[in-house]
Formats: C-alpha cells, sequence, structure tokens
C-alpha cells in the first residue's frame, strides 16, 4: 500500500470559536507537515450560500463538499474525544466509517482515558434497563474495531492537553503512527 500524503482531519473542532478551530487546525497541519503529510481540514471547502438557500440544502452541500474533501485523501486522523454526550461526535464517526469503507487507514484519539462503559455509568444497563456494552473500549466497539481493522491505532491521553479537546502529544502519537503505517 503506497504511503498516505493527504489526511483528513476529521473532529468536532469544526464547531469551535473560528479563532480556536483555526489555532488547532493550524498546530494539526504543521504537525502533520513536519512529518511528510498535508492536512485536510473539513472547512477547506470555497462553500458560499445565499440568503436565499435553505438551511437543508446548505446541510447537503457541506456533506458534498466534506465527502469530496474525504475522496482526496489518503487516510484520516479524527478527534474521538466525547463531544456533547458519552460519545464522539456522531458527525466525525460517520467520517471514520466513509473513509474505512473506501480503504483507508483511519487513526484516532481521545483525551477522555475512560471507557466507553465508565462514561456510560459503570453499570451494564442504562435506567431504561437496556444494556450498556464493556469491551474495555474507548469508545463503541464498531468505532474502534473499524480503525484497528483499517490499520490504524487509537491512542488514549494520559494527561489533558492544550485544550479540552486537542493535545498536541497524542495527535503526534497519531502521525508518528501514520508515518510507519
Amino acid at each position: 500500500m503506497p504511503k498516505p500524503n493527504r489526511i483528513y482531519l476529521a473532529g468536532p473542532e469544526v464547531f469551535f470559536p473560528t479563532e480556536q478551530h483555526e489555532a488547532i487546525m493550524a498546530e494539526k497541519k504543521r504537525l502533520l507537515r513536519d512529518a511528510g503529510f498535508e492536512g485536510v481540514d473539513p472547512l477547506d471547502t470555497a462553500l458560499t450560500f445565499s440568503d436565499k438557500e435553505a438551511k437543508p440544502e446548505r446541510g447537503h452541500r457541506i456533506y458534498r463538499a466534506n465527502r469530496e474533501l474525504m475522496d482526496s485523501c489518503d487516510a484520516i486522523i479524527a478527534n474521538l474525544t466525547p463531544f456533547r454526550g458519552i460519545s464522539a461526535d456522531p458527525g466525525t464517526v460517520f467520517e471514520v466509517g466513509y473513509m474505512i469503507g473506501q480503504g483507508k487507514p483511519a487513526f484516532g484519539f481521545t483525551l477522555d482515558s475512560r471507557l466507553y462503559q465508565q462514561r456510560a455509568g459503570a453499570t451494564f444497563q442504562d435506567e431504561l434497563g437496556h444494556t450498556i456494552e464493556d469491551f474495555e473500549m474507548s469508545d463503541n466497539l464498531m468505532i474502534e474495531g473499524g480503525i484497528r481493522e483499517s490499520g490504524g491505532q487509537l491512542f488514549v491521553a494520559q494527561q489533558s492537553g492544550e485544550h479540552r479537546f486537542f493535545s498536541a502529544e497524542v495527535f503526534s502519537r497519531c502521525v508518528r503512527a501514520l508515518a510507519h503505517a
């Protein structure tokens, strides 16, 4: 398999205030560039919207633009730190699955060192009596299993980073693993 060049950078950072998003993406891109890769931000598109364009159509255009960016990339590094709940951002999870479905390697990281079951309440059932999986994984088994099967790896930070959702140290671990994939 040829070495990846363009790396799609998935994660909840797209929802952060512009200044935070830009600072984190600049650091991710720098770390990738130093290792010989090109980082691709989901916001690296030239989309413009008309005030008359309906919100659902805007959403579909963003989806298509991001899918085109992913199609142009060779691998993905995803920020799988829990976002708005006990699990990773659902859009990020979709992007990981999309890339894996294309046979591209997926790498991920989380800044939450607790296992999925611990975040869900450390019991075997929720308040509705539904089973909570217990496979001693950082997130749902389909996410972590898919990453592993793709030839990638999920890295778990053991200490906090510069930002609640970013650590240059754990991101660098993804980059090093990608360079040796």
